[in-house]
């Protein structure tokens, strides 16, 4: 792994960067390197944890989790994926199994059910070719309504952004999260 392009911020924080950090971070847990990292350019931080989206959205967690894995995984983000394998697939219920399949070339349909299916191929599709075609689209909206798909869409988008970020700053990873299983 190269070194980090930027250096995260150490504390003690400024009063705004610790007050934005105490809002996102569970209590007693430090903030995450990516985090701090975007500190060095508080504007930046602040308009990031504003359009986050971990919020209770009109998506179940488990599958605004799924989209998540799957989104980090084709960007190669493999900070961004361990973060969230470590933080959020339990409570989603992923199985081991399940959750190296959301870095997998190649998705087993035999993991997944029908809505979860078309949400992995939602995210291949908008990584692939920035669109969703009609039969895709015909698919996602018998289990989902418009407004969890303009959600799932904006979703998949940020962590684009997010993968972007940790990728060309080089985040170092977290020392409790996982990387990717072997392909």
């Amino acid at each position: 792994m190269n070194q980090p392009r930027v250096q995260p911020l150490n504390p003690p924080y400024a009063p705004a960067i610790q007050a934005a950090f105490d809002h996102v971070m569970p209590p007693g847990m430090p903030p995450l390197k990516l985090f701090r990292s975007m500190a060095r350019n508080p504007r930046v931080l602040q308009r990031m944890f504003a359009g986050g989206l971990l919020d209770p959205g009109s998506i179940e967690l488990r599958e605004r989790e799924l989209l998540i894995l799957r989104a980090t995984a084709l960007c190669g983000a493999e900070y961004e994926w361990g973060v969230h394998v470590v933080g959020f697939a339990g409570k989603a219920g992923f199985s081991s199994e399940q959750i190296a399949d959301t870095s997998s070339e190649r998705i087993d349909p035999a993991l997944w059910g029908e809505a979860e299916q078309a949400l992995l191929e939602l995210a291949d599709s908008l990584h692939a070719s920035a669109t969703v075609d009609d039969a895709l689209w015909q698919r996602l909206g018998v289990h989902f309504s418009d407004e969890q798909l303009i959600e799932c869409l904006l979703l998949v988008g940020f962590y684009h952004a997010v993968s972007f970020v940790v990728n060309g700053l080089q985040v170092e990873r977290e020392e409790y999260a996982p990387r990717f299983p072997a392909r």
